[in-house]
Formats: C-alpha cells, structure tokens, sequence
C-alpha cells in the first residue's frame, strides 16, 4: 500500500477498503507494511504523547469498521506501554486484538534512526488462524537470523513479515538474498509485505513477495506500485497464486520508476497542484522534465527558458524540441535586461575589477528569482535540476539554481544522468540527441564547459562515490589509481561545500548515501583527511 504519513483516518480506511477487497477473494488473512496505520518514518511525531493516544483511537476504529469481515488483519502501528514505546504490529480478527508483535531488531543506520523513539522487543508472537501457526517478524527483523529461528521454535509455519524497506539501487536484490538465507535456516515459508510510495526524500519500491519453505519464489508483486494478491496455502504446506511473477526491471528504469513516484507523491501528498522548472537545453534540467511530466502530467508541468547573452542558439533550440517532444508548454523569458540593471546597480561598487564567478551566479540568481515569482504567483512549486555530482562539489549556485522546493536529481550522479536520459530514448528520441552528446556547459561564460572547473565526471563520480558513499580515505582512494591532484581538489571541494548542501531542497534518494538524513557532516569541520 501507498500510505499518507499521519493520516490516520485515511489509512485505517485504505487497510478496511483492502481488507473488504481480500475478503471478496475468499482471503483468511491479510498483511499490511510496516507502521502501515501511519506511515513511515514518523520521525519525531514519535515523541508527541497525543500521536500514540490518536494511532490508539484510530487501531480501535479499524477494528470496529472491519468487525463483520471473517478476515485476519496484520496492521503495523506504534504502540505506547507504559513509559515505553515499540514499533507493533497487531493482528485484528472480528472485532479483536488477537496479538501484537514488538520489533526486535531497530535500526540506526542509514535513514534509519529507530533507536531514537522505540525499545526493541523481546518475544517472539505465534498465532493460530485459518488451520496454520504463523509468525510475526518487522522488516529490520528478517536481517538477523534469530527473530525468524525463535519464530520456528516456537511453532510457526509461515513467517509474516511487515516491511518499510526504502529503495534504493539494488535494495530489491540484497532483500532477496536475505529472504532466501531465511528460509534455507528455518524451512519457513516467508510473506513479505513492503510499503510503496514516495515520502519526502524516500522511496519505498513495494516489490513485496513470497518465498515458500522449498525456497521457491512463488509471487512477486510489481515495484513501484500498489497491489492486493491473494496465494493459497494447501493442507500439504504447497503455495499456489493465479498472479504472474513480476520480473524486476532493469536498473535505469528502476531509477526512472523510483523519481516518478517520488515526484507524484510529494505533489499529491503535500498538495501542489503543478511544477516550474528552469530549462536550460543541458541535460540535467532535460531528465528533470522528463519525469516531471510522467509524475504529473504535461499539462501541470511549465519549463521556463531563461536565455542569456552567453546561451548558444542549439540550447534554445533544443529546449523547444524536447518541450515539443513532451506534448508541454514551455515559456521563454530573456533574462539580458535584468543582467544589464544589475550590472549598471553594481558597477559603482565593482569598479576596477574583474568579471568572475559573480557575476556568472547573478545569472543563476535572476533565473531564480523569476522561477521562484511564477511559484509565489500561482502557488506551484519549482523544481531544481542540479545532480548529486554537482551538490557533492558545490558546482551550484545558492539562491540560484539551489533555489526551489522539490530536487529530483539529487541523488543520482552525474554519468548516471546520462544512462537514465539513454534509456528514456530506448525506443525514440524524447531528449534530442545533440543534449545527450554534447559536452556538459552551464553557459555563463563564452566557450564553457564543466570540464573547465571539474575533473571528467567519470573521474569525479568515481571519487565521489568513494569518499562520500563508501567512506574511503584520500589514500585509499590514489591507491585505486585515481590522480591524488584530482582527488585533493574532489575531496576539498566536497569538504567546503557543506554549508550550501544544509541549504538545498530536498530530494529523492536513490543510493546507499545521499545528501539528506544519511549524511551528517559539520559545517564546520577542522578534521584532516588521511593523506
């Protein structure tokens, strides 16, 4: 299920819709993600007494509004005891509590800061329903081997697993290989349910599956999709669905999928009825609108093309293409008058010195500003197009291009940009050709291109990803080969930039790491690297 994080009346009447719907199917059981009665992650709603006193009142109306349904329902929900608190899953049966479940194993890493708001449990829960013994497991749990073997050792035959597993690249796969080393240790069948759905920077990819005890995969639900499907399990413990197995995608559109859903979600969920962004003819802002239009529609989605004196004809050119292409509206606003006021405003203070970055970023500035007027006049929020390789380095501009609620690329590098904007052309071009390969340029100078301030991203992503993602040090990182010039200026670059990322939009994660609540560097920051 796709869940709205704190609506609780909402949720708790999607699971009674699902649960109705599943009953119809003749459905004894029905399994629900992880903390599917509010959402995930609550964050610090967690440490508001009156959050735990209205999840109570609205587990009491889900249970009062499915009390006529001959269906068991597992809802994920936190749960007060006490002067303790756990993250639960209940199992409701006609109008009763029959048990609840306390998660184990919390995790505090990552995006994930469990450790923060709940105690872990301690016991394993067991019940009997429809002729089987099942067991209780929460996401986190299905990662150890014990919560599932104390499972099996105290009856279970199948093992309930309620899941908010986020995605990112190939999550699917490491849970699939976990899955399988479960039931290879327990000979327990597994159900495993996983929340989909866009949530601030989160993803969840749903991908929920069942692996029976022979370690068989017997259903595979879509990713990136919400979905109800019934699997019988016979008296001799054999599985059988009617559904198809849905293979998983290839990785870039895994990525593209992941964006959509991020973007659709944010809007829908936070209720902004459109989106600008500035298009620039490159192909950050291409990719940009490209998912933009498949999240919203073209009709709730206006580039806006801001050409200066230093934009070359192909740029614009390309830009109309791509708009045309989409089926999308695009506006052009010539920003030349607004760099001519102010220049003549800084001149007396900029006398007897050379144009430099400033004033290549009053460029970025003034597109800003006119994107964010258009925002504050129709109430749609601005999307920015910067990438992960560009927010690692600083190679943004603040109040500029930074400027926007909403960055769709902020998580995906820069040669990942490229694979994606291929695969968006696998069967015809959307993205002209020429923005694919042409080399990169932010066009606020003659003859720019980022390879002027930059290593070749291919270079850079690697140091990036190194540094950044996989927490490698400067020496380990020559040792591989790299330039220790190149990774002296990624890395310091990286090191400086610190105070624009705590000032960026959020966005949608993609990898093990992004620049959002798994990345936690001080501003400032005297430590030096190991050289």
């Amino acid at each position: 299920m796709n869940v709205v994080l704190g609506d609780l009346a909402g949720n708790a009447h999607r699971i009674a819709d699902a649960a109705k719907r599943a009953s119809a199917q003749g459905a004894d059981l029905l399994l629900t993600p992880e903390l599917s009665l509010c959402g995930y992650p609550p964050e610090d709603l967690l440490l508001r007494p009156d959050f735990y006193r209205s999840v109570d009142l609205a587990l009491v109306a889900l249970t009062r509004d499915t009390v006529d349904l001959d269906i068991a329902i597992v809802v994920g929900h936190p749960e007060q005891a006490g002067d303790l608190y756990y993250n639960a899953a209940s199992v409701l049966y006609q109008g009763k509590r029959l048990c609840t479940y306390r998660k184990q194993h919390l995790p505090q890493y990552e995006v994930f800061d469990e450790l923060r708001y709940f105690t872990a449990g301690g016991e394993s829960v067991v019940f009997d329903h429809a002729g089987t013994r099942f067991g209780l497991a929460i996401c986190e749990d299905i990662w150890f081997a014990a919560p599932a073997q104390a499972a099996k050792a105290a009856g279970a035959e199948v093992l309930l697993v309620l899941n908010a597993s986020p995605y990112h690249l190939d999550k699917t796969v490491d849970r699939q290989s976990v899955l399988a080393q479960r039931v290879a240790e327990t000979g327990l069948s597994i159900v495993y349910c996983n929340l989909v759905g866009g949530q601030d920077e989160l993803v969840f990819d749903g991908a929920s599956c069942l692996v029976a005890a022979n370690g068989q995969t017997v259903l595979q639900l879509p990713q990136f999709a919400e979905d109800i499907t019934t699997a019988d399990l016979s008296d001799a413990g054999d599985w059988h669905t009617q559904a198809a197995l849905t293979p998983l995608t290839e990785l870039n559109a895994q990525i593209y999928n992941a964006m959509v859903l991020g973007v659709r979600d944010y809007f829908a969920k936070n209720g902004f009825a459109g989106a600008y962004l500035g298009l620039s003819g490159g192909i950050d802002s291409a990719l940009t609108l490209c998912v933009a239009v498949d999240a919203l529609g073209a009709d709730r989605v206006r580039p806006i093309i801001m050409p200066s004196p230093y934009t070359a004809q192909m740029s614009i050119d390309d830009s109309w293409a791509l708009c045309a292409n989409l089926g999308v509206k695009g506006e052009l606003v010539d920003i030349q008058p607004a760099m001519q006021t102010y220049e003549n405003l800084l001149a007396p203070y900029f006398v007897g010195m050379a144009p430099d970055t400033t004033e290549e970023n009053l460029q970025a500035r003034i597109r800003g500003n006119l994107l964010m007027a258009l925002s504050n006049k129709s109430g749609w929020l601005v999307l920015t197009t910067g990438n992960k390789s560009e927010m690692a380095v600083g190679y943004c501009t603040l109040y500029g291009d930074m400027a926007g609620g909403f960055a769709v690329l902020k998580d995906l590098l820069k040669t990942k940009v490229y694979d994606v904007s291929r695969w968006v052309n696998r069967a015809g071009e959307v993205i002209p050709w020429r923005i694919i390969e042409r080399p990169p340029s932010a066009e606020l100078r003659p003859d720019q291109t980022d390879q002027d301030s930059l290593p070749p991203y291919e270079v850079l992503d690697a140091i990036v990803t190194a540094y950044m993602e996989q927490d490698q040090s400067p020496r380990e990182i020559i040792a591989q080969g790299y330039r220790e010039a190149d990774v002296r200026r990624v890395v310091r670059l990286l090191r400086i930039s610190e105070y624009k990322r705590r000032q960026s939009p959020v966005g949608i994660r993609l990898t093990r790491r992004g620049f959002g609540k798994d990345w936690r560097y001080p501003i400032t920051n005297r430590y030096a690297d190991e050289w």
